[in-house]
């Protein structure tokens, strides 16, 4: 981790985009409109309202506490410590890691199973090659989604065509009005909501893509969360994504209302809504 940095709170983030939409129900828990920065033991309460109790994969109870020395074993770093005691080290009045806090409430089962398999690719390449620091394509893709990941659904597969095939005009402009009832991007990644406290032309996540009922557009937030938690999960178990080349890239910004975007002008500047790669 970095060292410590104390950044300048602001109790209205929420209001700053749409995009901070799921991280709602523990933002509400939290009480974020204090005009102070929520404490370690903030968090802990939040972690105590939680339905079913958080815990590593490896059996330990997750509890945010403060951030250590730089480590002398592998498995005190910052991954093989959450797995093994359940110790997220956390730095105070810190955007990155307050996120952080809000996305392990809010995606429990998925931070826990990458976690999981981060810890089960450092010690494989810890055991392989003890001084080895070069991460793994499976440790790339996990800090990847982890850090600036997004889960996109939608029951029209149409739509998440366009997506893989980054037909970026046709997705936000062309069927704009269809967006908001076929498809919803929920970001996962603690990185890009810190990012987003300042949007600007280039925010992109990393996405993973899935098909679901449209009946699951009816759910509340909090259901729709949970459902969107096991299945992300899952695919992550699943191997699905062994590699970053895996998840889509995704501009944020292009959905509507996220941004002035208001105007067909908008998606024409290809810097940002670029055609990518063909597979």
């Amino acid at each position: 981790m970095a060292k410590t940095t104390l950044d300048q709170w602001n109790p209205h983030f929420m209001a700053i985009s749409p995009l901070y939409l799921p991280l709602q129900p523990q933002a509400d828990l939290l009480s974020c409109k204090s005009e102070h920065w929520p404490s370690l033991e903030d968090y802990q309460v939040l972690l105590a309202h939680q339905p079913v109790p958080i815990h590593s994969l490896g059996g330990a109870a997750i509890q945010f506490v403060p951030q250590a020395a730089k480590p002398l074993y592998w498995q005190d770093d910052y991954e093989p410590r959450i797995y093994l005691t359940g110790e997220v080290q956390t730095r105070s009045e810190n955007w990155h890691d307050f996120f952080q806090v809000l996305v392990w409430n809010t995606f429990p089962k998925t931070k826990a199973l990458l976690n999981a398999k981060h810890y089960q690719a450092i010690r494989q390449r810890k055991q392989s090659k003890p001084d080895s620091t070069q991460r793994t394509p499976m440790e790339n893709v996990l800090t990847q989604f982890d850090e600036c990941g997004a889960i996109v659904v939608s029951f029209d597969n149409s739509l998440l065509d366009c997506i893989r095939e980054f037909r970026w005009k046709d997705l936000f402009w062309q069927r704009r009005h269809e967006l908001t009832t076929r498809l919803r991007c929920f970001v996962f990644g603690h990185a890009v909501y810190e990012k987003a406290l300042n949007p600007y032309i280039g925010l992109t996540a990393h996405a993973a893509l899935f098909h679901v009922d449209a009946s699951c557009f009816q759910w509340p937030l909090s259901q729709q969360l949970s459902y969107l938690d096991c299945m992300t999960a899952q695919a992550f178990e699943n191997n699905h994504y062994p590699s970053p080349k895996h998840l889509q890239p995704f501009p944020l910004l292009g959905m509507p209302e996220w941004d002035n975007n208001n105007e067909e002008a908008y998606y024409d500047n290809t810097d940002y809504f670029r055609a990518g790669r063909k597979k």
